[in-house]
């Protein structure tokens, strides 16, 4: 493993200091194993190792390649992690959702258009006022990636995204079980946008936070 590790550092070096550049081609196998001084087979199990979080793509029959390394790419492997929460770490991504969401959604007021409000409106709309709590939360997921995306972010956009799956069930949960709740969810949804609508960051910002931490505490008061 040390052997590979090394290996894995040098073509990350050779990444950062710009002598390979996203979509670039690794030299031949034997030459770049030459080049850095290590054997074929540590060389073989480091380009694997940096397949498997995206940053090299290796192409049967064609090549190794750097990837893109575009942000929604390499945190791909977050989103994988995330998968494996457990229940009992659901409140903490709700957490974490918190202190990033309510900053997108204050950089997606000074950002957004007036088509992009538009959207946001349909969105809403297009559920009536008495949706079912799987159909609301399917319509949650939308609004917040349309919010998220106008905040021109990609890094904040993949890390929110990543962050969304954990939470799913503990909001149909909640649209199922909490009295009031999907009205309220609808009621804070115009909130939000109609705050962006008017370009004001700081109330959008705490319509936000009022939302997120409304998941956040029935999920702490449940059982």
């Amino acid at each position: 493993m040390a052997v590979t590790d090394e290996a894995i550092e040098k073509i990350k070096a050779m990444i950062t200091s710009g002598a390979l550049r996203a979509g670039d081609r690794l030299p031949r196998e034997a030459d770049l194993a030459a080049e850095l001084g290590l054997s074929r087979s540590s060389l073989r199990e480091a380009v694997r190792a940096l397949s498997l979080v995206n940053i090299l793509d290796v192409r049967r029959g064609d090549g190794t390649y750097v990837t893109s390394l575009e942000p929604r790419l390499l945190l791909e492997a977050l989103s994988f992690i995330v998968d494996f929460h457990r229940d009992d770490t659901m409140l903490e991504f709700l957490r974490v959702r918190r202190i990033l969401e309510p900053a997108a959604t204050a950089m997606a007021a000074e950002r957004i258009t007036a088509e992009e409000s538009e959207g946001l409106r349909d969105l809403l709309d297009s559920i009536g006022p008495d949706p079912a709590a799987e159909e609301l939360v399917v319509n949650d997921l939308e609004f917040h990636r349309r919010i998220v995306a106008c905040a021109g972010n990609s890094v904040l956009a993949s890390l929110l995204e990543s962050m969304s799956g954990p939470t799913t069930r503990a909001r149909v949960w909640r649209g199922l079980t909490q009295t009031g709740a999907r009205a309220r969810t609808l009621a804070e949804h115009r909130a939000i946008l109609d705050a962006l609508a008017a370009h004001d960051p700081e109330v959008a910002r705490s319509w936000a936070t009022v939302h997120i931490a409304g998941v956040e505490q029935w999920l702490a008061s449940v059982p």
